[in-house]
């Protein structure tokens, strides 16, 4: 059992037993001390021939082993050992009144006695404990059963002073427990707000899937829309000449299913990508720069094609990843797609995206690069905030917050952006070459 363990009996204690725990603390460090001061009592008593105060701290002593054992026992306990602590405590002082002399300096010992008795007792009890300690002390010159060598002005000297290290006590005692209310009381508002944030949070991740969904799917029906009207196309061809009563070579059969075949491979291709993008894990990837970028832009490239932005690749020899490639590969398509929709929404002409990476050793540096014009002075600060968007209502304002969280937790990195020299936006990623 650690230290710990010891003095809160080896019991564990929740959150809202807090008190019940510095309870428990505070009462083996009193059993502790006051047995060591009671064997230390005991001997000094023996040797200067006063059997029977001796006698009397022995009995303590074994009181205090069998208080001790109980707090382990059972926590209900804690109220009858809190009451016999405070029994041996009162009893014990009076007794070194009656039996001591001024010169002994025992009474120096009641001045523990508001720590036991404020700490241990119930406020209600308190009163009526210390009263009977204060009347025992004033009645000792005055009672026939027992000579004392106190005189009653020392005896209520030194009640006053007890008095007045009792409020003190008390006193820092309402402050402590006024303090420990606070700080309870905030700690349930801090746990009650975190899992505020914490669903808020589970709902903005939940809305970015289906914004994220919403646009895949639409990337879907572009890449599909032309390779189907290929395939519809030759079929039709070789349909009208049958009706027509064409001859069909062979040559231009073999030509169209080819064609097809080709295109359904592609299809099946694109299928997979998008099955994998939607099924991102958490294993670490090996994967070429040029292959990223790659499978970044066959997903937007029928978008790139129809709107005639042009994309421009600044990309370095062989250069290997080993990271979350199907996160990354997220981050670039909403940072892309950002870029295509400001490029279409102000009518750029000749826009063009610049997509360009850089070695740094142990890390790369990916530049997303556009002519779209710039964010505003007033916005840039906020764009990767939830629920912002420059897009008005075709903006969902989830794209570039899951983005910027995705970089965060996923590869310990942020996205920056700033305005550049050619008329545009540039949001630029630093991430490590191998993740851990």
């Amino acid at each position: 059992m650690n230290i710990e363990n010891f003095f809160t009996s080896g019991w564990r204690f929740s959150d809202d037993e807090r008190d019940l725990r510095s309870k428990f603390q505070m009462m083996n460090i009193a059993i502790v001390l006051s047995s060591v001061a009671v064997l230390y009592g005991t001997i000094l008593n023996f040797y200067k021939d006063e059997h029977t105060l001796a006698f009397f701290e022995w009995t303590l002593f074994l009181v205090n082993v069998i208080l001790w054992c109980l707090l382990r026992k059972n926590k209900s306990f804690y109220d009858f050992v809190s009451l016999m602590v405070t029994a041996q405590f009162t009893f014990l002082l009076v007794l070194l009144i009656y039996m001591s002399s001024p010169e002994d300096m025992k009474h120096s010992w009641y001045f523990t006695y508001p720590i036991i008795i404020l700490y241990f007792k119930n406020e209600r009890y308190t009163i009526p404990w210390f009263i009977l300690l204060i009347a025992m002390l004033l009645i000792a010159p005055f009672q026939p059963f027992l000579e004392t060598q106190y005189s009653f002005f020392q005896l209520f000297y030194l009640s006053f002073v007890l008095m007045i290290v009792s409020i003190i006590v008390y006193f820092y005692k309402v402050k402590m427990d006024e303090a420990r209310e606070l700080i309870a009381t905030q700690e349930k508002q801090l746990t009650r707000k975190i899992e505020e944030l914490t669903q808020k949070d589970k709902m903005l991740t939940q809305q970015s899937k289906q914004a994220v969904m919403g646009e895949m799917i639409s990337m879907i029906a572009h890449q599909w829309r032309q390779p189907l009207s290929t395939v519809t196309l030759s079929i039709s061809n070789i349909q009208l000449k049958k009706l027509l009563g064409e001859d069909i070579e062979e040559k231009e059969i073999d030509t169209v299913l080819e064609n097809v075949s080709n295109t359904v491979v592609y299809l099946s291709d694109t299928i997979d990508d998008f099955q994998t993008y939607f099924k991102p894990n958490k294993t670490v990837n090996k994967i070429s720069v040029d292959e990223l970028i790659s499978k970044v832009l066959n997903f937007i490239q029928p978008r790139l094609k129809n709107n005639d932005i042009v994309v421009e690749k600044e990309l370095p020899k062989s250069i290997e990843l080993h990271t979350y490639k199907n996160e990354l590969v997220q981050v670039l398509l909403n940072i892309i797609n950002n870029a295509i929709d400001e490029i279409v929404s102000k009518e750029i002409k000749n826009g063009k995206i610049c997509i360009k990476v850089e070695n740094l050793i142990e890390n790369i540096k990916i530049s997303v690069i556009d002519n779209a014009g710039g964010i505003q002075r007033e916005d840039i600060n906020s764009i990767f905030e939830p629920y912002v968007s420059t897009k008005g209502k075709n903006g969902t304002g989830l794209g570039l917050y899951m983005s910027q969280m995705i970089m965060q937790k996923q590869f310990n990195a942020k996205i920056e952006v700033f305005n550049n020299k050619e008329g545009g936006a540039t949001f630029e990623i630093i991430i490590a070459k191998k993740l851990a």
